[in-house]
């Protein structure tokens, strides 16, 4: 086997000489992937080291009903430099069985993502290329350039396009329906792959070459250790030739889906166009994070919505209002926050709304206990933040809010799917039957629910007392639930004999049955939302488990080492991964609810915040520079040492809760002092 460049070797990170501009080490693993998203849920994606590795990697990959719909329209290419001296490649490609060629990847000397993905390469003869790589916002396009650093004569570049025409999950094998035609028009290439599928567009100021052939057997390693289907066959139409000693080389690709008017114009007229304006665009966020955060900002419909994670995930209604609150809120985008809330506040059916929006023109599915809860904690923390900076919001866009809010606290407490319900005996939301997943806790494979947690689910009750304190803030009709829903929490979910919260109380809905299994759940009655359910002795108890059992340094295990069904990795096919998804491993976003609640038992103080930055925040801001998505942070990672990043790359809530953390829970307050206190 010819091994992958893994983190054996890594290049440095362009920027200040020794050290991202934005606080990041000065090395990053080739293997490492960078994103570049368009805003409407389409994206290009790919490793540093140029190799794809998934069949989610992509120069092109569009959405045709925005943020769903995705096809994979071109996947890469091969670049190829012809100096005086020889040929060099500028690509790599890994193939069955196991060849990786040609042999670009040895020549990347170093790989930066401010403002965009940029590669610098040193040819052997002293060369060395620039390749820049961009989404412009709002137009399905990606802008690829190519550029001398120094000048050089007589050095020309071979772009040879890779074409597909897929839904992004499948894989495409060779066929005799591909077409391989372009049409040509000026500097405009055409090809129309396949019939009902969007066209693929290629502007440049390079000479087409007509050459088609079919690449066969592109090897996806990362698709291989899921235990999916891992080989591709790719179309190449023909080869486009650049001379670089004359100016850079210039490639827009683009979907039929794209604003064409804004791709008017020659295209190195062009793509400087789009790079000026995007460059821009990007240069007004505060910082690095900041740029990062937008990327999960996309349209739907007239509106917004959040993606929960890339290369796979659409927008998922848990995931959104969990990542809002940093992402937007502590971000200070709050006139997109209140655009993303009113459009689910539409959605609300039975007292729910949507978990999860399937791609494609499937129905919307509603089968989580959790995501309302989410949305009101959300639209609580937006009008609380409107308030607070002298605005408001319109007359009958605070109707549609509360509106909601009382829809869903209505539905809960008088019963919806699911056997959700408030329990008139102790005021607490009992949720589920057999066969369905409602926490966040969800993977299922086939019939098998891995956690099922039907009963009262510890972070369910706090979320639900949550919201009911949001909502008998408005009027008295929640206040009695509330408060009979406080005493009975602590009453029923402490357990002393193990020093904290049980994990689900009424297990399989028969009163008194307890799974008292160590899980980071409970970490959300003492931090992570407005209302700490116990405090004191018990909250310290709490956070005292959970970091001498779960706390890593990328996140919070799912369960605790010793207890059953721990699993130490997540690896093998998906029945092995869903199995071992909340069963021990690691997840980024819980450690948002963790430092909070530690703040809070150790009292908040500017002495306290600074230890928290250090011990917790600190080890994670790693993982955002050395490995996985570039700039943001992964789904998961490993239970046990070395907590190998897993999952998604870039995760909307993982980095939301950073954020949180870093923009709001941890910025200096007036109430501050290095006492050890915190003054109210």
């Amino acid at each position: 086997m010819i091994p992958l460049p893994n983190s054996g070797r890594s290049v440095p990170l362009l920027g200040v000489p020794g050290a991202d501009p934005r606080g990041g080490p000065q090395d990053v693993d080739l293997v490492a992937e960078w994103l570049e998203a368009d805003g409407l849920g389409g994206y290009a994606s790919g490793t540093v080291c140029g190799v794809r590795t998934r069949r989610y990697h992509a120069v092109l990959l569009s959405a045709r009903q925005p943020p769903t719909g995705r096809i994979a329209l071109v996947n890469g290419f091969d670049a190829l430099a012809h100096t005086p001296r020889g040929e060099f490649a500028l690509s790599s490609q890994h193939y069955t069985p196991d060849v990786l060629s040609p042999d670009g990847v040895k020549r990347i000397e170093g790989f930066g993502i401010d403002p965009w993905p940029t590669w610098h390469y040193r040819l052997e003869d002293g060369v060395r290329v620039r390749q820049e790589l961009f989404a412009p916002h709002g137009i399905a396009a990606t802008v690829v350039r190519f550029d001398l650093l120094e000048p050089a004569a007589g050095v020309w570049l071979e772009l040879r396009p890779f074409l597909s025409g897929r839904d992004y999950h499948a894989i495409q094998h060779e066929n005799p329906v591909l077409r391989f035609e372009a049409k040509v028009d000026r500097e405009w290439l055409h090809f129309a792959p396949y019939p009902g599928i969007p066209d693929v567009l290629l502007l440049s100021n390079g000479a087409y070459r007509s050459d088609p052939h079919w690449y066969r057997h592109f090897l996806y390693d990362e698709e291989r250790a899921r235990g999916l289907d891992f080989v591709e066959d790719l179309a190449a139409p023909g080869v486009l030739e650049f001379d670089l000693s004359a100016g850079p080389a210039v490639l827009i690709a683009a979907s039929s889906l794209s604003d064409l008017a804004a791709l008017k114009g020659p295209a190195a007229v062009c793509g400087r166009r789009l790079a000026d304006q995007e460059r821009a665009r990007r240069s007004a966020f505060a910082s690095g994070l900041h740029r990062s955060a937008d990327a999960y900002l996309v349209r739907r419909g007239s509106g917004r919505t959040i993606i929960a994670g890339y290369p796979w995930f659409t927008d998922w209604g848990r995931d959104t209002f969990i990542a809002l609150r940093g992402l937007m809120l502590a971000a200070g985008r709050l006139g997109e926050a209140r655009d993303i809330l009113l459009q689910w506040a539409r959605t609300v059916d039975r007292g729910m709304l949507p978990n999860f929006f399937p791609d494609g023109e499937r129905a919307p599915e509603y089968n989580s206990v959790d995501a309302s809860l989410w949305y009101i904690l959300a639209a609580d923390a937006l009008m609380s933040r409107l308030a607070r900076a002298g605005e408001a919001l319109e007359a009958t866009q605070e109707a549609l809010l509360w509106g909601a809010i009382e829809g869903i606290l209505a539905g809960y407490a008088e019963g919806t799917r699911y056997s959700i319900q408030a329990d008139p005996e102790d005021g607490l939301l009992r949720a589920g039957e057999p066969g369905v997943q409602l926490t966040w806790m969800d993977a299922k494979v086939g019939d098998w629910v891995v956690t099922p947690r039907i009963g009262k689910p510890v972070e369910v009750q706090a979320l639900w007392l949550n919201a009911l304190a949001v909502g008998a803030r408005r009027g008295q009709r929640w206040s009695a639930l509330l408060a009979q829903g406080k005493i009975s929490f602590e009453r029923r979910f402490w357990n002393e004999a193990k020093g904290f919260l049980y994990d689900v109380v009424d297990v399989d809905h028969l009163p008194g049955k307890v799974d008292a299994s160590l899980r980071p759940n409970q970490l959300l009655a003492v931090g992570g939302l407005p209302l700490p359910l116990i405090e004191g002795a018990r909250a310290r108890r709490v956070v005292e488990a959970c970091e001498r059992s779960l706390l890593t340094p990328v996140g919070l295990r799912s369960l605790a080492p010793g207890e059953a069904g721990y699993v130490p990795r997540y690896e093998g096919g998906p029945r092995e991964r869903d199995g071992a998804y909340h069963q021990g491993t690691n997840w980024p976003w819980l450690l948002g609810a963790f430092v909070e609640a530690w703040l809070r038992v150790h009292g908040g103080s500017a002495q306290a915040k600074e230890e928290a930055r250090r011990r917790f925040i600190a080890p994670i801001e790693k993982a955002i520079w050395t490995g996985g998505g570039i700039g943001h942070l992964s789904e998961i990672a490993d239970a046990e040492h070395p907590h190998t990043l897993r999952g998604c790359p870039f995760q909307a809530w993982s980095l939301g809760e950073l954020l949180r953390l870093k923009l709001e829970v941890l910025a200096p307050g007036e109430g501050d002092d290095a006492s050890g206190s915190a003054h109210p």
